[in-house]
């Protein structure tokens, strides 16, 4: 019998989403909605692995479920919800610490990464936030997950967890192995004040993003003010490698306008950097200030946005509950 096909994939709800979580993950989003069923979640849980204000976690939950709305993501298509309105992703994930092993977490670099030196500091959530991802995936038995480069380490982590529940309690297939869904052909979005780091909420400097609330003026300023070249754009992508700010704004500029980065080279090779930010500017304001109108439209309707995510949680409870059914049954549980 051949397996239905489902996406899963997780947000966390740091609000203010930018032009590189749009053009990486969610325009994907979109689209996969079109092909197969897809479950959507914000995953406050993995948010709250390091401190955040209460009621500012709330604000961004309904941001992030706003975004998603105003970029195109159908509820009745998908299911919408937050991830600590459906307790069966914590009870999976305990169950999943006691099949994972410390020495498979211990070879996870985005803990190294993100607890740095003061690792000692950081909270044990953080340490185990890839076995929580791992039942986000498992608990609806999701047979394929978007996923950029930083994250590809912890879907193959989710792989060796339900492999080895499959072998622990002889249920084999069980859980299907979990494939990753890398989308071609995209770009990673980087800092417009540093090409060689990722464009980022938590880069201290607004003008290096584009936030998918920006109004047009801004949009205008902070691409005017991004980090560029003083030579004339080059007719070939080996010139263009070795100046990364001015890569990114070529790769930008592909990924809106749909063109590849050849057909953009043909059509700005000689001419200065003024005027490829000039254009990079027009597709931009078309692209994103109707979504920021379209988020801050629906940031004034909460009780709209709270009915989105309790409709979503009572779709997403059905197909949790059922399935941990099962798995407490495999476990021995009572």
């Amino acid at each position: 019998m051949i397996k239905k096909k489902l996406v899963f994939s997780g947000v966390q709800p740091t609000g203010n989403l930018h032009l590189g979580n749009y053009l990486g993950a969610i325009k994907n989003f979109v689209a996969l909605q079109k092909e197969m069923k897809c479950i959507y979640c914000v995953v406050d849980l993995h948010a709250i692995t390091v401190f955040q204000k209460p009621h500012q976690l709330q604000e961004n939950v309904l941001e992030t479920v706003a975004s998603f709305l105003a970029t195109g993501l159908d509820p009745n298509k998908s299911i919408l919800f937050n991830q600590s309105s459906v307790s069966g992703h914590a009870e999976l994930a305990w169950i999943l610490n006691c099949v994972s092993r410390i020495g498979w977490l211990n070879r996870m670099t985005q803990f190294k990464d993100k607890a740095g030196s003061e690792k000692e500091k950081a909270s044990v959530g953080l340490y185990i936030y890839p076995n929580l991802m791992a039942a986000d995936i498992l608990l609806y038995k999701a047979t394929h997950v978007p996923v950029g480069a930083d994250q590809k380490q912890h879907l193959e982590l989710s792989r060796d967890i339900a492999q080895k529940f499959n072998n622990d309690f002889n249920c084999k297939n069980f859980f299907p192995m979990p494939e990753p869904l890398i989308p071609k052909n995209v770009s990673r979005i980087m800092s417009l004040r540093d090409g060689t780091k990722k464009m980022s909420k938590s880069e201290d400097s607004d003008y290096s993003r584009i936030n998918l609330k920006d109004s047009a003026d801004e949009i205008i300023k902070k691409i005017k003010k991004a980090k560029s070249d003083s030579e004339q754009i080059p007719d070939n992508l080996k010139s263009l490698e070795k100046k990364p700010e001015a890569l990114n704004l070529i790769n930008i500029y592909s990924e809106i306008t749909k063109n590849s980065l050849d057909k953009v080279l043909n059509e700005m090779s000689g001419k200065e950097y003024s005027f490829l930010k000039t254009k990079l500017s027009e597709v931009l304001i078309n692209e994103v200030t109707p979504i920021g109108k379209e988020i801050k439209k629906l940031l004034g309707d909460k009780v709209y946005l709270g009915q989105i995510l309790k409709k979503g949680r009572e779709k997403a409870n059905i197909i949790a509950e059922e399935n941990l059914k099962n798995i407490r049954e495999k476990v021995g549980l009572i």
